[in-house]
Order: C-alpha cells, then structure tokens, then sequence
C-alpha cells in the first residue's frame, strides 16, 4: 500500500504539473493568428502526395480545385506509385469541375534513403518551381484525404503574411463516426498537443517544433533555405522534421487546431487505428529501446495509476490513496473535456481516457515489436527502416 500511496501522490503531482506548467496544452482555441487580407495576393502552389487514394479522392480533391483564393494558384497532384487508379480519377475529376488547374506528376519509385512522401513531396514542388516563368511564393502541402473549405487558402495565406510566418499549419479535424473513432481519435490529438504545446510551439524562438502534415503552408523561399524535403529525406515523422528544419534556418512557424480543414479517411475499426499509430510511434521514440521503456512506464504513472489508486482505495479504505487517485483522475478528466468539446463529442467519453491510454501504450509497444520483426514504419506496402539500417 505504501508504494501505490506513493504511486498516487506522484500522479497527482503529474497532473498538477501538465494541468498549470505544460503551454496549457489542453486548451484548443489556438486557431489560425489574426490576419489581413494582403495587398497583392501571392501565387501559391497545392502539392498534395497521393498512394492509391482513389477512395478518398472524390471527397477531397474537389475542395482543392474548388479554392476561392484571390491570387494565382494551380494544384499539382503526384501519384506516388498508385495502383487503384488514383492519377486517371484525379484527370477525371479536375475535367468534371470547375476550378484551379491541376497537373498529375509521377515520379516512379523511391530512389534509397527517402520515403515515399518525401520523394513525391520532393517532385512536386520541383514541378511547382520549374513548371512557370516564376516559382510560386508558397506551398501547401497537403494529405489526399484532406478536404478543405472554399476559403481555407486564403485564411492560411492572410494568415502567414499578416504575421510574418514562414510555416502555418494546421491540424485537420479527424473524422469521428464510429466508436472507436470516438474514444481513440480525440485522444490522439489531446497526446499529441500534451507532447508538442501548441502556445510553445508558436511562441518565437521556441524551442518546442512541430507541425501536422495534413495541412501545411510554406513559404518557397523558406523551403529552399531550409533544404527541404531533401534536407529530412528519411524522417518518417516528416512533418515534425519539417517543422524543426525550417525553424533551424532562421524561420518563424505556427501550428494550430483547424476549424474548416477535415480530414475524410475512415478509421471504421479498431485494427485501422491501431495500424495509423503502431506504424509510426517507435520512429517517434527514435527506436530506442530506453525511450520506450520510459514512455510505458510514464502512461503507466500518468494514466494508469489514477483509477487503480481510487479503486484500490476504496477497496481497502485507505482515504489518502483514494483521494490522490480520484483528484489525479479528475484533473485527467477535466483537461481532456475542451478535446472532446472540439470534437462535438460527449462529456461522458473523459472518464475513460485512461482506457485510451492503455490503448495507446499497446500501440506502442507493439510499433516497437513490428521494428524489431522488420516491419515497422509501415505504410501502403512500403516499410522504412530507421536512418542507421537504410
């Protein structure tokens, strides 16, 4: 009993530490900064990667085509090696709509030590660069299953030349039809928002980076300075690494929560989940097997520890551990609640956070076994090894 006490103080503690020490990361109303519309309006350049996406193409694609942006933009879709014929369905869907111009590019295979995201990512804005008498002045790099409002680019472009940003991001809304996509998705942006705070990240001269790649604006300029995508060639976690390479060559960025930026790929069940995060979660602990150890063993601390301290204290009528337990649970709870709000999702799912926690810790774990076996980082039959194995 002594060292679940102080397991339960220790939690608590945690807790109090996250809730009033941690960028306030559980707040969600970091949305794009205030802006302008600016006197000329910059050419911009979509880039948007896609690997056999003709299920999600029809619903995303149009919003592109579709953008009301006062300046010159065109959307350059690169078809990285699909076979469900994703290049025929964009063709067709751009000749059915009207809107801005769109180029398909394919740029075969990946050569060795680069993702495929890069490598399509790479040639898309070097289409974008070398296709017209003058480079776009931005880039937005976007996921395939991203759909976008008519005036989502103009309210990132205001955004990024009223505050002077070299990098805006935003972080789609993820769809939340099923259950599971109910109690894991909104978790999945709470963790990562405890991980990368996003008042830290957009703070200037931060040392916190990131970025979410379903959705980000860049500056050309900035890219170049930056050397990317070839700079991050291997990242798999490629819009982190995005994010702290151009922040490493002088640039200034933000990230935020999206209110008209969704995205529209299905995660029906609970294996399409767990597949989504296992893929890249060793990579994100750098496949280090001490990193691991200690991440289990803090969600254990943070998430774990709060339920099992309030049952077992009542169990055993032990008030103080009870009384730890349930208040580490409660601030748990009650951080989780402005995520869920967010998501348009009940109250009653922040209680089992910690069940979503375990979850993930599973995840974890099992990202970190598939590595080992050799499959880790795995993605639309492609499976990358970490930088020291390519």
């Amino acid at each position: 009993m002594g060292i679940l006490l102080a397991a339960a103080y220790a939690s608590l503690a945690a807790w109090l530490w996250l809730t009033l020490a941690q960028g306030m990361f559980w707040r969600t109303d970091v949305r794009l900064p205030p802006r302008t519309a600016p006197a000329r309006w910059p050419s911009v350049a979509i880039v948007v990667p896609a690997r056999d996406e003709a299920e999600v193409l029809p619903r995303s694609l149009p919003s592109l085509l579709a953008q009301d942006y006062p300046g010159a933009a065109e959307v350059i879709l690169v078809d990285d090696g699909s076979t469900d014929g994703t290049a025929d369905l964009a063709r067709c869907l751009a000749g059915e709509l009207p809107g801005l111009p769109l180029t398909v590019v394919s740029p075969g295979a990946p050569d060795p030590g680069w993702t495929g995201k890069l490598w399509a990512l790479r040639h898309g804005i070097a289409h974008a660069r070398t296709a017209r008498p003058t480079e776009p002045e931005y880039l937005l790099l976007t996921d395939a299953d991203i759909a976008h409002e008519p005036d989502s680019l103009r309210e990132l472009v205001a955004a990024a030349t009223s505050a002077r940003l070299d990098l805006v991001s935003q972080m789609a809304r993820l769809r939340v039809a099923t259950f599971w996509e109910r109690l894991v998705v909104p978790a999945f942006v709470y963790f990562f928002a405890q991980l990368y705070p996003f008042r830290r990240i957009n703070r200037p001269g931060g040392r916190t980076t990131a970025a979410a790649g379903g959705c980000v604006l860049l500056r050309t300029e900035a890219a170049v300075r930056a050397g990317v995508p070839d700079s991050i060639r291997q990242a798999v976690i490629d819009d982190v690494s995005l994010a702290r390479a151009v922040r490493r060559s002088g640039g200034r960025i933000w990230l935020g929560l999206a209110e008209r930026v969704d995205s529209v790929r299905p995660y029906p069940a609970l294996g399409d989940l767990w597949r989504m995060v296992s893929r890249s979660a060793y990579a994100q602990l750098r496949h280090h097997p001490l990193l691991l150890a200690g991440t289990v063993a803090g969600l254990v601390l943070v998430y774990l520890v709060p339920p099992a301290a309030l049952f077992a204290g009542l169990a055993l009528d032990r008030p103080s551990v009870a009384w730890a337990g349930g208040l580490a649970w409660l601030l748990m709870a009650g951080t989780y609640l402005p995520m869920l709000r967010y998501y348009r999702q009940p109250a009653a799912l922040a209680p089992l956070l910690p069940f979503t926690a375990l979850l993930y810790l599973l995840m974890t774990v099992d990202s970190a076994v598939l590595h080992y076996r050799g499959r880790g980082a795995a993605w639309k039959g492609r499976t990358y090894a970490r930088p020291s194995d390519a």
